[in-house]
């Protein structure tokens, strides 16, 4: 029964493969695709992939909608719906290749987020009189953790659950507790 009703959802999310395919993001959703499926062992086709994470994964679904820029995107949450309490803010710019760990209330509201950044729960991306956070590529943003203001994450880096950032951070460190202090300086 169960399998029976995964397929008639995925008659529901042809609408969904026809905006992917037709999308100026193509690029990009090919990254998030690309980086879900690695980390979740997902094998397939493009199409096939896609399918199994929309229909799986409310955080990825969230992630596809913010990448979709059609209004008929508006149309499709009515019936498949993204993570309630995952926010990304339309003015960010997301690089590809974005993977998330039950993002559950976490906002991304940043000037800008590189590619492959990894993102937990509960995690507040934010501003600060106007003023956003610049995250550089390969960043991860543990469970808690806060960074706001007009602050650059260099790339590589990662920031420890519970922190909170509102200094700049180098590229490959580590920054742990509040207020956020480095811990590693890792040189590449």
């Amino acid at each position: 029964m169960r399998r029976i009703l995964f397929y008639i959802y995925r008659v529901l999310l042809i609408p969904h493969i026809v905006l992917y395919l037709f999308s100026a993001n193509k690029e990009t959703i090919n990254k998030d695709l690309d980086r879900w499926c690695a980390a979740k062992s997902i094998k397939g086709s493009k199409i096939n992939s896609l399918l199994y994470l929309l229909c799986h994964s409310n955080d990825f679904r969230t992630i596809f909608y913010f990448r979709i820029k059609s209004p008929i995107k508006h149309i499709l949450k009515l019936y498949c719906k993204g993570e309630q309490n995952f926010t990304i803010d339309v003015n960010t710019k997301l690089g590809g290749g974005i993977l998330t760990g039950h993002p559950y209330c976490t906002i991304l509201n940043a000037e800008s987020i590189g590619e492959n950044f990894y993102v937990n729960h509960l995690v507040t991306i934010g501003e600060i009189n106007g003023k956003k956070p610049s995250i550089g590529n390969n960043v991860s943003i543990y469970t808690g953790a806060i960074v706001i203001g007009n602050i650059v994450i260099g790339d590589n880096a990662k920031i420890g659950a519970g922190a909170v950032v509102v200094k700049n951070v180098p590229a490959n460190t580590t920054v742990v507790g509040n207020p956020g202090r480095i811990l590693t300086n890792k040189k590449h």
